[in-house]
């Protein structure tokens, strides 16, 4: 019968799990795109773009430009699938567990692994403890060098606890003063100004974000974010300026 042919073809496709993208689409260290759907990495927490840290040698590294690309690498233009969680609590994204093709570990635990993404506690239930660990006692990835946890830099938290292995005592404020920048450098092609807020928080958010045409736009000249996308800026918990209309309104 027709019906039960449909049926069977159905369950054939659930049973089958998410199947193989062609390709996918880096947004930063722990977002990517595939097929269409914008997945956030479940159970960790890497460098946003824009953020900054100090390498080994105590100079400024553009650590979330770096997460990024080895996330790239990570995937070397093989394709990839998720296994999709469900969205994601600012509802923009999901949350996945994404699978490189020939690889047994996840990208989520691998980018753990490599020391460029920090096991998400208390989501991540000490799924990549270890791998954080490991990573920490190598000294790899942003654990080479000092920086602010990626939770702590997208409230503004200048004052949170440092991380990696060479974050000095003795200088901590010129520290601080590289990882929390007062004017933070524009990544290419990444033009949308992120202001903190106060009154923001009011309704949840952490802060405001001003797009080119906003009127808002040109007077916003000492951003404390910058981001690629409204999608971005939207789950680092920022609301659009209220000056920021439709076009046509």
């Amino acid at each position: 019968m027709a019906w039960m042919r449909y049926l069977i073809l159905i369950l054939a496709v659930l049973w089958a799990g998410p199947s193989w993208a062609t390709s996918a689409v880096v947004k930063d260290g722990g977002n990517i795109q595939v097929a269409g759907i914008t997945y956030r990495l479940d159970s960790i927490d890497a460098p946003e773009l824009d953020q900054m840290c100090i390498d080994e040698h105590a100079d400024p590294w553009a650590c979330g430009v770096e997460a990024r690309d080895q996330l790239v690498k990570l995937i070397r233009g093989r394709a990839v699938r998720c296994e999709d969680l469900g969205l994601a609590p600012y509802k923009s994204r999901h949350i996945g567990i994404c699978t490189v093709e020939g690889e047994k570990a996840t990208l989520n635990q691998l980018i753990v692994r490599q020391g460029f993404a920090l096991n998400f506690e208390p989501y991540a239930r000490g799924r990549f403890k270890d791998d954080e660990a490991g990573a920490r006692d190598q000294k790899l990835g942003l654990w080479k060098g000092c920086f602010a946890a990626p939770y702590e830099f997208r409230r503004g938290r200048k004052d949170g606890a440092l991380l990696g292995d060479s974050c000095r005592s003795d200088k901590d404020l010129q520290i601080r003063a590289v990882l929390f920048p007062e004017h933070p450098v524009m990544p290419p092609g990444c033009s949308i100004k992120g202001k903190l807020a106060v009154r923001a928080r009011v309704t949840g958010n952490v802060g405001v974000y001003h797009l080119q045409g906003c009127r808002s736009y040109p007077g916003t000249t000492e951003p404390d974010r910058w981001f690629c996308t409204e999608e971005d800026a939207q789950a680092a918990g920022f609301r659009k300026a209220y000056n920021c209309r439709a076009k046509g309104k």
